[in-house]
């Protein structure tokens, strides 16, 4: 009796997929941003470790949905990845390009030679006095081969240099240049090159609408170019602000990287709505101020007035990105939340900031996309 009255309420095997199928029918697709732009370039995201391990909660489902590209904040910079001579450290590394082909996302390196974020032994002998060209050279092919072959073919592009001129288009005067000179981005690319021709190579750099900088990096690496040295694009950094730079700016820089002949990457974005103790641009993290509550205005929670000029904001950039998407391959959020964002400790440590297009919550800001769909 028991047998007989439970097969009466077994469903056969057909309306339960009919009934399955039904509601998958009626559920609303969810909105995407690489969905969005599939057919104008590649939606980045800059991730953390906590992020490609899949410790923090919630992370996970916002890359699969939104991003096909991924870039590490800090895990592959020289002193996480290589902090002493002869030790590496590969944990990040291996976790991001699992994590990338869970994603079938397009994988940046960032980043192989930067003037930050490395250790003093690279620059020091043992007695904590400088080295000489040739051994610093070497240094650096040990480094180049050592991590790029390590992920050659798994990890599609590199930026292979990071922020070698002054916003004046001088260069800067790093340990590289001074032990080295110009030469050192020559040997940095040469050698990536060498260990993996098929990797796309970058150099990297903010405020790259600034005129005299965007003269420097390019006449550099058109010379390097007629050397035969291999540069496939520039990344131009969009740290931004809420009414700076201009788009003519920024689109003058887009037109001026891509008749020179490069790649063109919009890459570590995000738009700064907080006020600043000094008037300066970029993303030098040399510069830093004291936790103040005068630089801290929204410490709790940002307006529905703000959040809407941050959304107006991102707006027009992507317009901007969308009309030129012949020459843009990528654009990258530098964060992927406001949680996660550097800019809750930059230029003033401690502050609350909200410059991502995606909440502390790991939600949207609403208006964005009905914006942009709306074209």
């Amino acid at each position: 009796m028991l047998a007989t009255y439970s097969q009466k309420f077994i469903l056969p095997t057909y309306l339960v997929i009919l009934i399955l199928l039904n509601f998958s029918c009626q559920q609303p697709k969810r909105e995407s941003l690489k969905d969005e732009f599939s057919s104008d370039f590649r939606i980045g995201v800059a991730v953390n470790g906590r992020q490609v391990t899949d410790e923090e909660d919630g992370a996970d489902s916002l890359l699969h949905l939104h991003f096909n590209s991924l870039t590490p904040e800090n895990g592959l910079k020289w002193s996480r990845v290589h902090p002493e001579e002869d030790r590496y450290s590969f944990e990040f590394g291996d976790a991001f390009v699992t994590k990338g082909k869970e994603l079938d996302a397009f994988l940046v390196g960032h980043t192989l030679v930067w003037h930050q974020q490395i250790p003093d032994w690279v620059f020091q002998d043992q007695e904590g006095q400088l080295i000489d060209a040739e051994l610093l050279q070497k240094r650096l092919e040990n480094h180049i081969e050592t991590v790029v072959g390590r992920y050659k073919g798994d990890i599609h592009a590199w930026d292979v240099v990071n922020e070698a001129f002054e916003d004046d288009g001088t260069w800067r005067k790093t340990s590289w240049y001074l032990l080295m000179g110009e030469d050192y981005i020559a040997q940095a690319f040469r050698k990536a090159n060498q260990v993996d021709p098929n990797a796309e190579l970058y150099y990297n750099d903010y405020n790259v609408w600034k005129p005299e900088k965007r003269k420097a990096i390019l006449e550099m690496a058109q010379a390097l170019r007629k050397q035969g040295v291999r540069i496939d694009g520039i990344g131009m950094q969009g740290h931004y602000r809420l009414d700076f730079p201009s788009l003519d700016m920024i689109e003058q820089a887009i037109l001026d990287i891509h008749e020179a002949g490069f790649d063109v990457m919009v890459t570590e974005l995000d738009v700064d709505i907080l006020p600043r103790p000094s008037d300066f641009d970029g993303a030098d993290l040399e510069i830093s101020f004291a936790e103040s509550e005068r630089w801290n205005p929204f410490k709790d929670w940002i307006t529905h007035e703000k959040e809407a000029e941050l959304v107006r904001r991102y707006q027009s950039l992507f317009q901007l990105f969308r009309k030129h998407s012949d020459k843009i391959s990528r654009v990258t959020f530098w964060g992927l939340h406001d949680g996660s964002s550097w800019l809750n400790n930059w230029p003033v440590r401690g502050r609350t900031n909200f410059p991502l297009l995606f909440d502390r919550n790991k939600r949207l800001k609403p208006g964005f996309l009905e914006a942009i769909k709306s074209e």
